[in-house]
């Protein structure tokens, strides 16, 4: 090929530039936002620690940055033994064996992750193994396992068939032959083995959602659990994890090679000491053990260590994105003393008998409850239910770009078009059609096609004029940043929007609301 003309040079700088840009700048800006004072990823409002102090008294999160940390290296530990001993193995087996074992190793390379999470759950219920952190391991060594002998193979083909024998004639043991021959000429494949192991298991999600349990996270899931909000708390876990990524490639080019021995024996300690910390970390007491199930940050973690030493128990605390991904798990043979879904969940579980009732006599101050919030159509004797909590659904809006007067319209604000583009619906059938049908005057529970047909115009006329924007929970940050000007929220999310944003104000419409609680 020729020399690149001086436009090339030019063009191909510009393609890399963008490339790196394409790919790094979300890095840099997450790594930026973790020092902002506010939660904002759109508003910078001054530089604070306040992310990294937070993450430091986050106990979840650092539990499941050991959980992750853990079950990496013990899974790349593991795969990599088996998949350099069965490489080696391979090469001695006759062509067919051979060439049938490597097209079995490509299957759950090849399968999605979806379906190699639910084969190794469903294998896991069907022999009655408690889920958690042991088969959290067994699942990430199941898949790393293939890696490790893909990248291991090859290696072993490209070697001397007569190496082996030649070590073998020279008095060798068939162990030492193993270890200081064959193995040493495989470190580059063996490496490339390690290193993908380590990388797939540490930032494996879909697995490890389906067959953990027990309150063992890592920090997949738990950022997972998060997805709906933006949490600075991850970004400052984000930006810990780059660093020390950035700081061993550095190390690892700039230690000469005398003290690489020196290092091998620190890492080697390293290692057996963060092997010790977690076992220790996982000794559990013989007392007492809840299991709850809740939704994403609706309790302060920091109450569950009061509530232990009160009530000296051990709390296992798992939380879920949707009330759809916690009755998959229910499904799915997972089993916890407390559940806190939705009225609708509640309901649908007790059809399913998926639920015990409720021993009343075990209730403190069963007596306090509201009793408005007893005996709902979804559980009418209050045979299965607490409550835990309720609020309302009603319209946030900025003070600064809404009128007064437009407010007084109630849910017809939603219609203004002078709002057009600038309006946040709730991601969820049930409240857009609450209020749809508030709007025109009828009740939410209606059940007249012809009003119901009504509020489906309603809704599908807003849509049509209105640009919206449907959302979930991410609507508290985007409303924190004041992305929008109007929102539907639960009035509880409305609180918190509040507190992190003066510019904003929560009304229930004059036309009425529901209530809704867990």
């Amino acid at each position: 090929m020729g020399k690149m003309t001086k436009r090339s040079k030019v063009f191909y700088i510009l393609y890399i530039t963008v490339l790196f840009v394409f790919f790094y700048l979300p890095i840099v800006v997450t790594m930026i936002f973790s020092f902002n004072d506010s939660k904002s990823l759109t508003n910078w409002t001054g530089f604070s620690f306040r992310w990294y102090g937070q993450l430091i008294n986050d106990g979840s999160v650092m539990k499941a940055v050991l959980v992750s940390v853990t079950i990496a290296i013990f899974a790349t530990i593991i795969s990599t033994v088996l998949g350099t001993i069965t490489a080696i193995g391979l090469s001695k087996c006759r062509r067919f064996v051979r060439e049938t074992v490597l097209n079995i190793n490509n299957i759950p390379i090849m399968n999605p992750d979806i379906v190699t999470a639910i084969g190794l759950m469903l294998l896991f219920s069907s022999v009655a193994m408690p889920r958690g952190y042991f088969t959290m391991l067994l699942a990430h060594v199941a898949f790393c396992t293939p890696f490790v002998i893909t990248s291991v193979y090859p290696k072993v083909r490209s070697l001397d068939p007569a190496i082996a024998d030649a070590a073998l004639d020279l008095g060798a043991t068939p162990f030492e032959a193993l270890t200081k021959v064959i193995i040493p000429m495989l470190k580059d494949g063996i490496y490339a083995g390690v290193l993908l192991a380590f990388t797939m298991s540490f930032d494996d999600f879909v697995i490890s959602y389906f067959v953990t349990g027990n309150g063992v996270s890592n920090i997949s899931i738990t950022v997972y659990n998060m997805t709906k909000r933006t949490n600075p708390t991850i970004n400052a876990l984000s930006t810990i994890v780059i660093l020390v990524i950035v700081i061993s490639l550095i190390i690892s080019k700039l230690i000469p090679d005398m003290m690489k021995n020196t290092m091998r024996k620190i890492l080697i300690a390293g290692l057996f000491l963060l092997i010790g910390v977690s076992i220790f970390a996982g000794v559990r007491g013989s007392g007492r053990t809840l299991h709850v199930y809740n939704a994403g940050e609706y309790i302060d973690t920091s109450l569950l260590k009061e509530f232990e030493e009160a009530a000296d128990c051990k709390v296992v605390y798992e939380t879920f994105d949707s009330n759809e991904s916690m009755y998959t798990k229910i499904k799915s043979g997972a089993e916890y003393d407390i559940l806190i879904p939705s009225d609708y969940m509640i309901e649908r579980l007790i059809k399913e008998d998926l639920l015990q009732p409720v021993n009343w006599s075990n209730v403190k101050n069963a007596e306090g409850l509201n009793p408005s919030l007893l005996h709902k159509d979804f559980d009418p004797d209050a045979e299965y239910a607490v409550p835990y909590f309720a609020g309302s659904v009603g319209i946030l809006y900025d003070k600064t770009v809404v009128a007064e007067e437009d407010v007084k319209a109630g849910w017809e604000l939603l219609r203004n078009t002078k709002y057009k583009g600038n309006v946040y619906m709730y991601d969820s059938e049930r409240d857009s059609f609450m209020v749809a049908l508030k709007a025109l005057g009828y009740s939410m529970n209606t059940t007249n096609k012809q009003e119901i047909e009504e509020a489906y115009k309603w809704l599908l006329d807003q849509r049509n004029t209105m640009n919206i924007v449907y959302a979930g929970d991410d609507v508290i940050d985007n409303m924190i940043s004041g992305n929008k000007a109007i929102a539907v929220v639960y009035s509880g999310d409305a609180a918190y929007i509040m507190s992190e944003n003066e510019n904003m104000e929560y009304i229930e419409p004059r036309q009425g609301t529901k209530t809704e609680g867990g």
